[in-house]
């Protein structure tokens, strides 16, 4: 089987076509309004851990906490989301994830809360999301079969970091204006529209498969298929290894906006709008092309990319230049993740493709907290400049080995290397 099976790849013909899914279009209202929420949320945790311990590495370390779970426990998610009612599941996680945001408000809005409780409660959803985002990318197929399925996850990556535009901006608002309390409620509040529109879909009544091999067997079965078919190893070994050195840049944010650019909560919010822009533009690409040809090249594109840009972010000494500079580090890394994420629903099988994207979870999300642990103790070390420096070349490095090896499979890779859009 050569590793990137183009004759699998559908067409698709415009962006638009997707919406004739109801339960898509239910789901995409619900993550539009949802989203910019958890986006909320994220910028008023790190700046809220920030103002309570001010130390780059304890930021690391949350990093660490929130998304070690997804590492562990990812595959898990995964075989569940093979077996199991994934609309339930998704139920779960969402109404989970809303307890979690409202505990989180209570306890910042009564000045109550510390450290370890935005520890515990971030671990806490590190476990849920351990489960959602297996599920949530699996059910994607469901919602709008093989065909429709990368304009639908162009569009998830558009919507996606759109909120990171309009989330990070509203919270610095929020956040100066009254508090980070008021970003966890408004985040809780975000997830009932969600719910609703699950609730709304008609799907097909959920058939157990039948009594098969256990949980574990079914883990084994997955990686065993990951590690012999050479396209979804070698993609997953490029999310992992770019999640892994280029996630502290956005852990190291808060950092970056108060030490390195003199900024505040409002400093920070701009600088991660900026790089939501930069993501939205690429994810508007990726749904906007024709055919899904030729994205092993521009995932190879996206990690040249963020390298150069991630480097160029780290010698900015002004807000001006560093907000430049970040556009293009969203962008790169967007379209190097969208497409990576294409390219591993299309290459796997129904039967594993859950598992799949649990592996695909574990390297994207579950990597990030060794990289962020990383990155903390790095800046902490070095001072955050010159960590972001250091990963901007290492992530050159990266996509120098996906170039050669994609140079040395070019023969078998048939239509993937060529752009038709």
């Amino acid at each position: 089987m050569p590793p990137f099976p183009d004759h699998q790849i559908p067409h698709a013909t415009g962006p638009l076509r997707v919406f004739r899914h109801r339960n898509y279009r239910l789901f995409f209202a619900g993550q539009a309004i949802s989203l910019p929420g958890t986006w909320m949320q994220s910028m008023a945790q790190s700046w809220l851990v920030y103002r309570l311990s001010e130390s780059s590495f304890v930021l690391g370390a949350l990093g660490f906490a929130a998304q070690l779970p997804l590492f562990v426990l990812s595959v898990f998610g995964g075989a569940l989301a093979d077996t199991r009612d994934r609309r339930a599941i998704l139920v779960a996680t969402q109404v989970a994830s809303m307890l979690l945001a409202l505990t989180a408000a209570a306890l910042t809005m009564t000045d109550v809360v510390q450290v370890w409780h935005v520890f515990v409660l971030a671990t806490a959803l590190g476990i849920v999301n351990a489960f959602d985002v297996p599920t949530r990318q699996s059910f994607i197929m469901d919602m709008v079969g093989r065909d429709d399925l990368p304009t639908a996850i162009g569009l998830n990556s558009s919507m996606f970091n759109a909120a990171r535009v309009v989330g990070p901006t509203l919270a610095g608002l929020v956040v100066a204006a009254a508090g980070e309390g008021w970003c966890f409620l408004l985040n809780g509040i975000s997830f009932v529209p969600v719910i609703a529109g699950l609730m709304l879909m008609r799907l097909p009544v959920h058939v157990p498969p039948p009594p098969g091999p256990s949980t574990l067997q079914r883990i084994r079965e997955g990686l065993g298929f990951a590690a012999r078919h050479e396209g979804i190893r070698t993609t997953l070994l490029l999310v992992g290894a770019t999640s892994l050195i280029a996630v502290n840049y956005s852990v190291l944010m808060p950092v970056v906006a108060d030490k390195v650019l003199g900024g505040n909560a409002r400093t920070l919010g701009l600088l991660l709008g900026a790089a939501g822009a930069g993501a939205l533009l690429g994810a508007l690409c990726l749904a906007l092309r024709r055919s899904s040809d030729g994205l092993s090249r521009w995932a190879l594109y996206g990690a040249v990319g963020l390298g150069a840009s991630l480097t160029a972010f780290a010698l900015c000494r002004s807000v001006w230049t560093a907000l430049v500079a970040l556009v293009p580090v969203g962008m790169c890394m967007v379209v190097l993740m969208a497409s990576a994420n294409t390219l591993l629903q299309i290459m796997s099988p129904d039967a594993y493709r859950g598992r799949v994207m649990a592996l695909y979870s574990m390297m994207f999300l579950g990597m990030g907290p060794f990289g962020s642990l990383l990155g903390g103790s790095v800046a902490h070390a070095l001072g955050p400049s010159l960590t972001l420096l250091l990963s901007g070349i290492v992530c050159l490095g990266n996509a120098l080995w996906f170039g050669v090896w994609l140079r040395r499979h070019g023969p078998s890779l048939a239509g993937v290397g060529r752009e038709t859009s």
